[in-house]
This record gives C-alpha cells, sequence and structure tokens, in this order.
C-alpha cells in the first residue's frame, strides 16, 4: 500500500469509533453512513441524520471529519451530509437494534 493513501476499510474502523451522543451507539451501527470513498489520500463520506434537527449533527458532522483527517494517508476529507434518502430505523444494525431493545 502507498503511504499517501488510506484503505477504505480503515476509514469505516474509524467511523465506527465515534458514538452518537443520545443513544451511545456507533454512527455505523445507526446507520448514518451511506458510503465512503478513498482514492488517491482522497476521502469522501455521504453520512445522514437520524433526523435534519439532530441537535447533535453538527459535532457528529465534525467528528467524522476529525476522525478521518487524522488517519495517516489522508490528504483531504470530504464530508456530504444528505438528507435523501431519508434514514429509517430499517438501517440500524443487528447489534444496535439488540441494544435498544429493538431485536425480534
Amino acid at each position: 500500500m502507498n503511504p499517501s493513501t488510506v484503505e477504505t476499510a480503515t476509514v469505516w474502523a474509524a467511523l465506527a469509533s465515534i458514538l452518537d451522543p443520545e443513544f451511545a451507539l456507533s454512527i455505523v451501527d445507526l446507520g448514518l453512513i451511506y458510503r465512503v470513498q478513498c482514492a488517491d489520500g482522497q476521502v469522501q463520506i455521504v453520512m445522514t441524520l437520524t433526523t435534519p434537527t439532530c441537535p447533535s449533527g453538527a459535532w457528529i458532522h465534525r467528528g467524522v471529519e476529525s476522525a478521518v483527517r487524522a488517519l495517516a494517508g489522508v490528504k483531504d476529507v470530504k464530508v456530504e451530509l444528505v438528507f435523501e434518502p431519508r434514514w429509517t430505523p430499517s438501517r440500524l444494525t443487528a447489534q444496535a437494534r439488540h441494544q435498544l431493545g429493538l431485536a425480534e
């Protein structure tokens, strides 16, 4: 691997370390991350929030950018916040469903 690049799996792992302050669950387990693309040290992330008026939205957005920017090989980070498609509980991982008491 070129030391000036970063792997997509590394970015996903960094994102999984960011906890939503309201639910104390990873933003990955909540299904807030729609896409991660890495090319030549450039990282593009498409994400959402549970609602457009999420009170922690700015904090989560900054946390995503900071966590990824700190990774070795990252030259630039672009975090795009979208609300289409809208987030729904169907995006929760099985682990998140279990932690929230929604597991069947």
